[in-house]
């Protein structure tokens, strides 16, 4: 198994999410004014001065467009440019204003200053006195701090020089990651990109099963940022069974993206077995009391995963999760033993109308898939900050994938009685296939000449487009070999 994992449990990546949700414009009022509540308890508790400076300053700050304030000394706030903040908000214009206060910033910051110098007198005594690992310790303490005090910049330079000093591979995997959860905290997916092929290399040299599964959920997540739906759904279905990343996202989140990104992106038989028919998921959207709460603290787990050789070691050592009661809260709990303190509570989330879409889609019921997926947008993709940005395209998507599963079993189907099947009007249907069509997704045509409208399916020849690729291809590869005969020739010319 290695060593526990570290460094996991800065930043608050909850923070984030509440940053988002005072600045999303589908979220209640009554969310927003909870969401700046919880950012100011977090600040507070936690001594965020870099980061309340960067979200809430009159002149800087990316939150408080009306330059709100409780000090009469700060500044106006001037027109200028903000710092980017695209990964972090959802519009421009927040619901709920983050009001500054300089002479709460200035605590913050001189309590700041004051554990920086702390850390660095430990570090200074650890020099003089103690080894290397004493010397190490101090200098991961300072990361962490910066980390949890939000100071991107710093808290990357510190962990980098923690990595470059140490040569233990599970740490380094670990500092890495919390490098990655620093630029999913601010949204910077370029960073976070460069570092999950990072903490790639490094596993893939020798990391343990526990990171290794690890990592599985933050390429997962990654991928969803950057719309890669595809490549996200197997690794964030496959780390249902074997979840520990707590320090990421909630469990229920993660059979959310889960269910996302499979819905999306899987063949049906691929859909059927590893969404409709999961264990984890059942246990999630199809069931109620012990069993889902089971699942909620990762004691249902089954697929793959559960079975691999290294786990079947690992779970000699794992600890039964006590019985759950029934309430609206629900724990999670890591069957592996990390070193997060205690995972936070969950609240009970509604997953009825992920269930129903999921049902009604493999089902054929489009009717109702309809309804589930407007009520999918309403509760989940507007209000998560890594579904937020894609919700539209995700619509589209799903509308495609049911209109392709009614019109590849009919050669021909009436536009009226398709428009019936999925609720809505003929219009409506009209305009919403002919984009699809104009783009070659589907391949069928609409006659609305004659009648109430016809569409007809226009099934590919497999074969003729097989022979046609042949064609092609063996063109190209005449044409390469003719100027590779060319150059040869020239050469033995040059020679003579």
């Amino acid at each position: 198994m290695g060593s526990d994992p570290q460094y996991a449990k800065w930043p608050a990546l909850p923070l984030a999410q509440h940053v988002f949700t005072i600045t999303n414009p589908y979220a209640t009022r009554p969310a927003q004014q909870a969401a700046v509540k919880s950012l100011q308890d977090g600040i507070s508790e936690n001594k965020m001065a870099p980061l309340y400076k960067y979200l809430a300053h009159p002149t800087e700050g990316i939150l408080n467009s009306s330059g709100e304030t409780t000090s009469a000394s700060a500044p106006a706030k001037p027109a200028g440019q903000k710092p980017s903040a695209a990964g972090m908000v959802a519009s421009k214009t927040a619901g709920a204003n983050l009001p500054w206060d300089e002479a709460v910033y200035n605590k913050l910051k001189a309590e700041n200053d004051k554990e920086l110098e702390e850390f660095q007198k430990e570090e200074d005594e650890s020099v003089e006195q103690a080894g290397e690992t004493e010397i190490m310790a101090a200098k991961g303490k300072r990361a962490d701090f910066f980390a949890k005090i939000g100071d991107k910049d710093k808290a990357i330079a510190a962990y980098e020089d923690v990595f470059e000093k140490t040569g233990i591979l599970g740490t380094k995997i670990d500092l890495v990651l919390a490098i990655i959860r620093m630029g999913l905290f601010y949204g910077d997916k370029a960073l976070v990109k460069k570092h999950v092929a990072r903490a790639k290399t490094l596993v893939d040299s020798g990391g343990d099963w526990d990171r290794r599964n690890r990592l599985k959920a933050y390429e997962g997540l990654h991928l969803l940022t950057v719309r890669s739906y595809n490549l996200a759904a197997p690794l964030l279905l496959d780390s249902l069974s074997t979840f520990t990343s707590y320090e990421l996202c909630t469990y229920s989140n993660l059979v959310v993206y889960s269910v996302l990104a499979g819905s999306v992106s899987l063949k049906r038989v691929d859909f059927k077995s590893k969404v409709v028919d999961a264990p984890e998921i059942k246990a999630i959207l199809g069931a109620d009391g012990d069993d889902k709460l089971l699942a909620l603290t990762g004691a249902i787990s089954a697929g793959p995963g559960a079975e691999d050789a290294e786990m079947r070691d690992a779970s000699k050592d794992t600890v039964s999760p006590t019985a759950a009661t029934k309430a609206t809260m629900a724990v999670n709990l890591t069957m592996l033993g990390t070193q997060t303190d205690h995972p936070e509570a969950e609240m009970a989330v509604d997953f009825s109308p992920l269930a129903q879409l999921v049902n009604s889609l493999y089902n054929g019921h489009y009717k109702l898939f309809f309804q589930a997926l407007a009520l999918v947008e309403e509760q989940f993709l507007t209000q998560d900050r890594y579904l937020h940005e894609h919700k539209g395209w995700f619509i589209r998507e799903m509308r495609l994938r049911a209109y392709q599963q009614l019109l590849q079993s009919y050669r021909v189907v009436g536009l009226e009685s398709m428009a019936n099947d999925f609720g809505v009007t003929v219009d409506f249907l009209d305009r919403d296939l002919a984009k699809f069509i104009a783009g070659g997704r589907i391949p069928c045509t609409i006659d609305r000449v004659t009648g109430k409208g016809v569409i007809e399916t226009n099934r590919p020849d497999d074969k003729n487009k097989q022979y046609q690729d042949v064609v092609k291809q063996g063109d190209q590869l005449i044409t390469k070999l003719q100027k590779y005969g060319q150059a040869v020739r020239l050469r033995g010319s040059e020679r003579a």
